[in-house]
């Protein structure tokens, strides 16, 4: 990726879509000829439940220039990108690694004052400025910059000949490949470049302290641990050619984190800072091994293999909980990974009308079970809910980070459109901090996006911080989001329009709003992609209203609050796990002091409380539940949630995580779960587990019991014949070894009832079937090659007067 900086020197708002800017009108619908709107899906909000905060970091940029930041009251902004890896900041230096020839480069900002007044500095001093939290990417790689010179990596009298050179402003400084097309090996790192290890972090952040003052008192709030360290092998091959392996990864994290921690405690550290998807199931090593070799290395890749057989992220998490438990010391405190979409042309300014249709259905990756990924991903990402489910089952109290994503054309109202979905996005699914690689410019659509939530009406109208339910019956046409705003308790609610016309929608509201009288509106759209329009009032009666929400657009109403005083109940407290069976736990938790109604009832989750149905629910004021259903040996994680009487849910409990009691053993097991119903049609993962010899090759069969009909299957070759259901391997997954598992899903529709299927075979042999429950888990992803045209992280991000 090459950002456009780098290396050349009650709320509702509703996002509709629609008109192009005047260069890329061809790319859109034609609005000459008005026509009536279509009937859009029922839309409703209920701020009784489904609550939780929406913490302000989610709203962050990587490089916000300062008036963009101070007009959205930016919550975070982060100093990061490859050219931070290797970034001395006593040189006010760094290397461009393989986003610019692997050359040294160093701001003009003078040397007599170093460290004072350098590039990081001037980027802190900002944010202080505009009361804006710092993400700060450390060195972690071993190596930083070691003088401010013109060195390159790969020079061409040295190493030979090479297909690509700086030929504009350096010559000499070659690409690393050969005319044969082989990459340079053999090197000498000190060409550019000088060891340093976690001690030259420490004091970089004691030096921050001296500026500053520290985290708990002004200063750096957090450090990234690098920057896609599982990608040093290619971003930074000149000084670190081997991929970065299990060990040295977590090595590294432990040295680095400790290191911070030591010179600063309050400070927050975010890793693994991988680039994408499959971060979460290779190393570095993997993926450089697999990459080279290709073929069955990437089912069965030699780093994981050499730890357990475990993919890297929550390997990774159980040893960042190890660390603590032996040190008493948590040295993580976010669990961060970066996401582009990686379908074709998304990412990028591509408008054509099958991107655009593309760019805003992909968003769906983020969270839906029931969207198989359109790229070489080929399966459900649901990326947020994964990540929170790696963390429940292998480091719980981990917060959840994304410090570079971009769904592209920010420069259009199409991707001011899907920015706006991935905020709302990050609130309903809650995650902690999100930074947006690569800033839209104050005047392009991608910042009004921003606006509608931070700044909708330019004095400070702002989306609010407790989010409520909020639900759409196609979210494929109108994505909605509502939240509640503290200051004067507004609903506010975000509605995203995916097609290109006109909508014509209901509205229902239930609880925290007036019945009657009427709104402020506010709308941006293809109209005007200058400025944020303010609209006529929208009259309220009772329930709710309904309205014609414009195609491409984004519209912002503002709903009065119905009682300032009326609070929810406390969340429950920690809950305890006993009479942990095979099939069954028994929980137990402190009751929840009521607000301005007396608690009703409890409620037990599995898993996110804002996505899925209660598994146990109980009277008050009895403070204990037994949840049955459960798969023996499964660790779940479980919540629990206060209603009173007006309908209104506290905040969840803590997590506790329960491990059921093995149940006894078969020749092979199966773990039928559904993961989303919908009810007309569900998604489904059968993980199965070979007790008996080890298999080459294997074949699964089940039956309905109902009028289910698999529609789409992934990880095998799915085949029905009436009730009967055959999936046979794929393949890359046929050995199963014995002990082993494999995770197959398929998407299904079904009328009358969606009963779990019976008569699983494996290779015609009898499987046992736990008691099938919620969702426990997230199923693993399954690992492969990335696709041609993979994308990649970040690149370059140099802002600032650079000197060549």
């Amino acid at each position: 990726m090459t950002p456009r900086a780098a290396l050349a020197a009650v709320v509702l708002l509703v996002a509709g879509g629609g008109l192009a800017d005047p260069v890329r009108a061809s790319a859109l619908p034609d609005r000459g000829a008005a026509r009536a709107a279509a009937d859009g899906p029922a839309l409703t909000v209920d701020a009784t439940t489904g609550r939780h905060p929406i913490d302000p970091h989610i709203y962050g940029i990587n490089f916000a220039d300062e008036s963009l930041a101070e007009e959205l009251r930016l919550p975070v902004r982060r100093w990061g990108g490859n050219a931070t890896t290797r970034y001395n900041y006593q040189l006010d230096a760094y290397n461009a690694g393989a986003d610019w020839y692997f050359e040294n480069l160093f701001y003009d900002n003078g040397t007599d004052g170093l460290p004072d007044g350098s590039e990081a500095d001037k980027f802190i001093d900002q944010n202080r400025r505009t009361g804006t939290d710092t993400v700060l990417t450390v060195p972690m790689s071993g190596w930083t910059t070691a003088a401010r010179n013109t060195a390159c990596g790969f020079s061409i009298a040295r190493y030979g000949p090479q297909q690509g050179s700086d030929a504009q402003w350096r010559p000499d400084c070659g690409n690393g490949v050969k005319s044969d097309g082989t990459n340079v090996t053999g090197n000498d790192p000190a060409d550019t470049s000088v060891a340093a290890g976690p001690e030259f972090t420490g004091d970089w952040v004691r030096y921050l302290n001296r500026a500053y003052g520290s985290a708990d008192d002004g200063g750096v709030r957090f450090y990234d641990l690098d920057n896609e360290p599982d990608l040093w092998h290619s971003t930074h091959r000149d000084v670190h050619p081997d991929g970065a392996g299990y060990d040295e990864l977590r090595d590294r994290a432990y040295a680095t984190a400790d290191a911070i921690k030591d010179a600063d405690p309050g400070a927050k550290t975010l890793g693994p800072v991988g680039w994408g998807f499959n971060s979460l199931i290779y190393s570095g090593l993997d993926q450089k091994t697999c990459n080279e070799k290709g073929g069955d290395c990437w089912s069965n890749p030699p780093d994981r293999a050499a730890h357990g057989g475990l993919q890297f992220a929550p390997w990774y998490l159980q040893q960042m909980k190890a660390y603590e438990q032996s040190h008493g010391r948590r040295v993580l405190d976010y669990f961060d990974e970066h996401i582009y979409p990686q379908q074709s042309g998304v990412f990028g300014d591509a408008v054509d009308a099958d991107t655009q249709a593309l760019r805003l259905r992909s968003t769906r990756q983020l969270w839906d079970p029931t969207y198989v990924d359109e790229s070489w991903i080929n399966q459900p990402v649901q990326f947020i809910p994964r990540m929170r489910s790696l963390v429940d089952e292998n480091y719980p109290g981990t917060k959840l980070a994304i410090t570079e994503y971009n769904w592209g054309a920010l420069n259009h109202i199409n991707g001011a459109l899907a920015q706006a979905d991935v905020l709302g996005i990050f609130g309903r699914e809650g995650l902690d901090l999100a930074t947006l690689w690569d800033p839209p410019a104050a005047t392009e659509p991608g910042a009004y996006a921003f606006r509608m939530f931070r700044n909708y009406d330019g004095e400070g109208g702002s989306f609010g911080e407790t989010a409520v339910h909020a639900a759409s019956a196609d979210q494929e046409k109108l994505a909605v989001y509502a939240a509640e705003r503290a200051s004067d308790h507004a609903l506010t609610v975000v509605v995203v329009n995916k097609t290109t016309g006109d909508l014509t929608a209901p509205v229902s509201l239930t609880g925290g709003t007036g019945t009657a009288g009427a709104a402020q509106a506010y709308r941006y759209g293809q109209d005007d992609t200058t400025a944020i329009q303010h609209l006529a009032d929208q009259p309220l009666t009772d329930g709710g209203f309904t309205t014609t929400f414009p195609a491409y657009s984004i519209t912002t109403y503002v709903l009065p609050a119905g009682s300032a005083e009326a609070d929810p109940p406390t969340a429950p407290g920690n809950p305890a796990a006993t009479a942990v069976g095979s099939d069954r736990a028994t929980l137990t938790w402190t009751a929840s002091t009521a607000g301005s109604s007396p608690v009703a009832s409890y409620q037990v989750y599995s898993g996110d409380p804002a996505g899925t149905a209660a598994v146990a629910t109980v009277d008050a004021p009895a403070t204990s539940a037994t949840v049955t259903g459960l798969s023996p040996a499964t660790a779940y994680t479980f919540r629990v949630v206060a209603k009173d009487t007006a309908g209104r849910s506290s905040p969840p409990s803590a997590p506790v995580r329960v491990t059921t009691a093995a149940a006894q053993p078969a020749g092979c097991t199966v773990d039928y779960r559904v993961g989303n119903d919908w009810g007309t049609g569900f998604t489904a993962t059968v993980t199965l587990t070979n007790r008996g010899p080890a298999l080459n090759g294997w074949r699964l069969g089940f039956s309905f019991t109902g009028d289910q009909k698999v529609t789409h299957g992934w990880n095998g070759t799915w085949s029905q014949s009436g009730a009967a259901v055959t999936a046979k391997d794929a393949g890359w997954n046929a050995a199963l070894a014995t002990g082993t598992s494999t995770t197959i899903g398929f998407n299904g529709s079904y009328t009358g009832t969606n009963a779990a299927p019976r008569d699983f075979t494996l290779n015609g042999e009898p499987c046992a079937v736990p008691g099938t429950a919620a969702a426990a888990r997230i199923a693993a992803p399954v690992g492969h090659a990335p696709g041609d045209g993979a994308v990649h992280g970040s690149a370059g991000a140099v802002h600032g007067s650079v000197r060549r």
